[in-house]
């Protein structure tokens, strides 16, 4: 089924998505001429990256999504009773980055037994990953009113019209880890600029633990993850008229212990000089000179409550799984 048919508003929001080539060709522009180099992470999700990203997410070393899904389905009754419990009125969910919304639902049924109007709001760049979820919700609760929305909510915060009841925002997977902290602020800010006072957000983060855990979740055995990142080089060969040789860059996991984070690197594995057409850029590489295309910070709980607070949000409570590995913490705009 396509998103078109779930939405009247999806021509309105279609500028973000056509607008999409040139703020790829901004940001190769703005990341490639500089050193270090790098790539903003949301250029891995077009559709084959978003395809690559599911396959990671049900591989036996990444944990993250894995664990929150036990947190949702062990605590999901009691987590949308603490958002509800202040207003009977109809709820939307607002989800930041849905993809396919595999752990969506849980939460959606769960409203859904406490309240006879659920509205969904899943965001997200990909159109393909939208048409994923609004298919797997449509068939999972078809009670569920659905609005997708395309739209870069790191560039262009999502709007919203005027509701009569609870709006609760989920920004979950651990994606608020995918930027630096000023960033992370940012983003919360310009979603809390479209909530009203006592409306609630529910944030999923991966928790600080052991090195060796962190390097195999982002650095997996059967090569998906380095697949994941290597495609932004396809990506800019099939979008942008590139001539990346894939064969000569190597996928590169490390953990930053002073920031606190894993980082994605792109190694090129010799010197090399490559092309972008459709930037009008060339860039030569050396041997060993890398692109940082993705980071992802990892929480202790005191930091989370900062992060909330910094960003307009008060703290109210908080899940975590019996490893104290991930944390799905819920708080209100104030």
């Amino acid at each position: 089924m396509n998103i078109a048919s779930y939405s009247n508003s999806f021509g309105a929001e279609n500028h973000s998505f056509l607008g999409a080539r040139a703020a790829l060709i901004h940001e190769v522009q703005r990341g490639l001429l500089k050193r270090p180099r790098s790539l903003v992470p949301w250029m891995l999700y077009d559709a084959e990256g978003s395809r690559l990203f599911e396959r990671i997410t049900a591989l036996p070393e990444y944990y993250p999504t894995r664990t929150e899904r036990e947190i949702f389905a062990e605590s999901a009754n009691e987590i949308v009773a603490a958002v509800c419990s202040r207003n009977p009125a109809p709820v939307r969910l607002l989800e930041l980055g849905a993809g396919t919304a595999a752990k969506t639902g849980i939460l959606l049924d769960a409203l859904s037994r406490l309240r006879k109007r659920v509205v969904y709001i899943p965001v997200d760049v990909s159109p393909d990953a939208l048409d994923a979820a609004c298919d797997s919700i449509a068939c999972l609760l078809p009670h569920v009113q659905l609005q997708p929305l395309v739209a870069n909510y790191v560039t262009h915060p999502p709007r919203l019209g005027s509701f009569n009841g609870t709006t609760f925002a989920i920004y979950i997977g651990s994606s608020i880890g995918n930027f630096s902290p000023e960033e992370a602020r940012t983003i919360l800010r310009n979603l809390r600029s479209q909530l009203r006072a006592g409306d609630a957000l529910l944030l999923g983060t991966d928790l600080v633990k052991d090195e060796a855990t962190l390097l195999r979740a982002y650095d997996d055995r059967q090569g998906v993850t380095a697949a994941f990142n290597l495609n932004l080089l396809h990506r800019l060969n099939r979008e942008l008229f590139a001539n990346f040789d894939t064969t000569c860059f190597r996928h590169l996991a490390r953990w930053n212990c002073a920031e606190s984070r894993i980082e994605m690197h792109l190694e090129s594995t010799r010197d090399q000089h490559v092309f972008i057409a459709g930037a009008q850029l060339g860039i030569h590489f050396e041997a060993s000179e890398t692109i940082h295309t993705e980071n992802s910070y990892k929480f202790t709980h005191a930091r989370i409550y900062t992060l909330l607070e910094d960003s307009g949000f008060c703290f109210q409570e908080v899940w975590t799984d019996r490893r104290e590995w991930y944390a799905v913490t819920l708080a209100r705009a104030t």
